[in-house]
């Protein structure tokens, strides 16, 4: 008589739960663990969080006082308090609310494919700098960019990089959603391949489960920001880098072709007043103020451009299409692990 098939033998729930929990930790998951979640939840309680916003305005606002008075600038105060203010809820977020590790992952998915990054600088550069020279060689943008004192032109920056920010986190939230739109077992099988719960996606599915898993693929809450937050330092990061170049570019090519007679021409500036950057002898202050604000205008056009572009979008999210499912599959079939486990 035959012997029996033997039974694949299966790990313990908690065992496997943990696993995931390790993973998803690696990956820059942070916000899908539970245990995590709960101290994030501790972090945002009114009690814990506002005596410490009270106490950053406070000290953000007496160092922009003392600035704007050091410098007889009042548009100083201004850009320093809201410089320090954002830089006070960046720390919170990466150390109590447990945002770092997610920022380094994404930090580190974003610098190990840079050459990715190339066929869509090639598509973005090109037309964007042919754009905005045109408002380089510009006389009225000259006179604008040194008629700006230091606080005023940060202002300006901080502007520009906040409706790109704005921008991303209306758009973004909907990049996530198409992710679990079309969930079924096909889509569960291939997400958790290859991670630790790829048997565990089997079990369930052959113990006819498939819709409850299905079911618990709509991410929302924490780790529904936990993925936008991925998405946003991709994003900001790239667009990043290109604003930056396009930035060296101004720089180098306003060194080439814009002599000190030009300058003083464009600006009106008197040759007592045209002052180099410290450091960089061939820089004039003002070529850095018109370069620093044609970069900054650049970073929110190549935002926008990114997010609703098709040829771009293509370029930006395809990268990171296939982590985002991952996370969606994994997600459900983890929830429903742990639905098996709770009495």
């Amino acid at each position: 008589m035959a012997a029996a098939p033997r039974r694949r033998s299966r790990r313990p729930v908690p065992d496997v739960l943990a696993a995931a929990d390790a993973w998803f930790l690696a990956h820059g998951l942070t916000y899908f663990v539970p245990e995590v979640r709960g101290r994030v939840r501790d972090g945002l309680r009114p009690r814990r969080l506002v005596p410490l916003a009270v106490l950053v305005l406070l000290v953000s606002a007496a160092a922009a006082g003392l600035l704007a008075w050091a410098t007889g600038q009042v548009s100083t105060a201004p850009a320093v308090l809201l410089s320090l203010g954002a830089a006070g809820a960046t720390a919170y977020a990466l150390t109590v609310l447990r945002a770092g590790p997610i920022v380094t992952w994404a930090l580190g998915r974003t610098f190990g494919s840079l050459r990715a990054l190339l066929p869509m600088m090639t598509r973005a550069l090109p037309l964007l700098l042919v754009f905005v020279t045109f408002l380089f060689i510009n006389a009225e943008v000259w006179q604008l960019s040194a008629s700006l004192t230091t606080g005023t032109l940060w202002l300006v920056v901080l502007l520009f990089v906040g409706l790109a920010l704005g921008f991303l986190l209306v758009r973004l939230p909907e990049e996530v959603d198409l992710v679990d739109d079309a969930v079924d077992a096909d889509f569960l099988r291939r997400a958790c391949a290859g991670t630790p719960l790829e048997e565990a996606c089997e079990e369930v599915l052959e113990e006819g489960r498939g819709d409850e898993v299905v079911a618990h693929a709509q991410v929302e809450g924490f780790e529904r920001w936990n993925l936008v937050i991925v998405l946003l330092v991709i994003q900001a990061v790239q667009v990043l880098l290109l604003a930056g170049t396009v930035l060296l570019f101004f720089l180098l090519f306003g060194t080439l072709a814009m002599n000190e007679e030009v300058q003083l021409a464009w600006t009106g500036l008197d040759p007592a007043d045209l002052r180099q950057l410290p450091g960089l002898s061939n820089v004039s202050v003002p070529l850095f103020q018109v370069s620093l604000f044609l970069a900054a205008f650049s970073s929110l056009y190549l935002t926008v451009s990114t997010v609703t572009d098709e040829t771009y979008r293509e370029h930006f999210f395809a990268s990171v299409v296939s982590e985002l499912r991952t996370a969606v599959g994994m997600r459900a079939v983890y929830l429903t692990l742990r639905t098996r486990r709770s009495p």
